[in-house]
């Protein structure tokens, strides 16, 4: 005989309290798209694949319109080394030499995107991979990066600098998860690839689609005003507060706050940065009043 365990009425209370807390998000996200990027520890442990996959779900089937953009650097590096071929960071930015490229992108489109799609259809047919290069998703320019004054060449490395939204809002017509990719073709070498920074292209992504948020998922709970005083963590800030701190952060955390900035400052509603490696993090920051890292608006 199985013995069912039954729900106490304050059980139920706190249960009901929180889907309650979440009414007035629901309200405000339904039916509106939110870019996420998936990235960092969150993408190499089993446990935290696994909740950023029914968080993305649950936000469909709640009728938000998630559009999920990753990279791959713990999967790249990896690959690199047991390849035996050279990586190093400048910047921020990972070096990308003629052999890096075919790497990058054979690891992004062909390993991390189609185990996340995988993931995420556990729970139902809802998702699609898509890579930057398809349809004229995106278009990449390559960039260099200036460090003490100095400008470095960071071989097949670019900036998005056009985007074609078309292809992913036809899989969110389709009513798809869109599971996109952060490799875009150069426009200036036809046919070659260029590794972009996916909290960039997630941005780009996020001001084409007319996107209400932008949420980036990193190693750290958020922006810190004092690193690394823990003490000075930064839940709210303003794009011009956020202007004026950039060029006072630490090298890692450029791109994410820039892209947080662009994204703001193109039209996005709100930008965040999250802790990844907290599970169903995306569910907290957008669903709970005070939500979990570092949210910047326009202002």
């Amino acid at each position: 005989m199985t013995d069912f365990q039954q729900t106490t009425p304050e059980q139920a209370a706190a249960k009901a309290g929180v889907l309650i807390e979440s009414l007035p998000w629901l309200q405000r996200f339904r039916e509106q798209i939110v870019v996420i990027k998936y990235g960092g520890n969150a993408m190499v442990s089993e446990d935290l694949q696994e909740s950023f996959a029914q968080d993305v779900a649950y936000l469909r089937f709640v009728g938000v319109k998630p559009v999920v953009v990753h990279g791959g650097g713990p999967q790249i590096s990896r690959m690199l080394d047991r390849l035996s071929i050279p990586s190093e960071f400048k910047g921020g930015y990972r070096v990308t030499s003629t052999e890096a490229i075919g790497v990058v992108r054979m690891v992004l489109t062909g390993e991390v995107n189609p185990q996340l799609v995988a993931r995420i259809n556990a729970f139902g047919p809802i998702a699609t991979g898509v890579s930057g290069e398809d349809a004229g998703l995106f278009g990449g320019r390559r960039r260099g990066v200036v460090l003490d004054g100095a400008e470095h060449d960071l071989g097949y490395v670019g900036d998005v600098v056009e985007v074609d939204p078309q292809p992913v809002l036809d899989q969110l017509a389709a009513g798809r998860i869109p599971v996109v990719s952060s490799i875009a073709p150069d426009l200036d070498n036809p046919g070659h690839s260029l590794n972009v920074n996916a909290d960039a292209a997630a941005a780009s992504l996020a001001i084409a689609l007319h996107a209400t948020k932008l949420v980036i998922l990193t190693d750290v709970p958020g922006l810190y005003a004092d690193w690394p005083n823990r003490d000075s963590l930064v839940s709210h800030l303003t794009a011009t507060q956020l202007r004026e701190m950039v060029p006072t952060l630490e090298s890692g955390m450029i791109p994410k706050m820039q892209a947080c900035l662009d994204a703001v400052d193109g039209g996005v509603d709100t930008a965040a940065i999250i802790d990844g490696r907290q599970a169903h993090s995306v569910l907290v920051e957008i669903f709970t009043e005070h939500g979990i890292g570092t949210e910047v608006v326009a202002g």
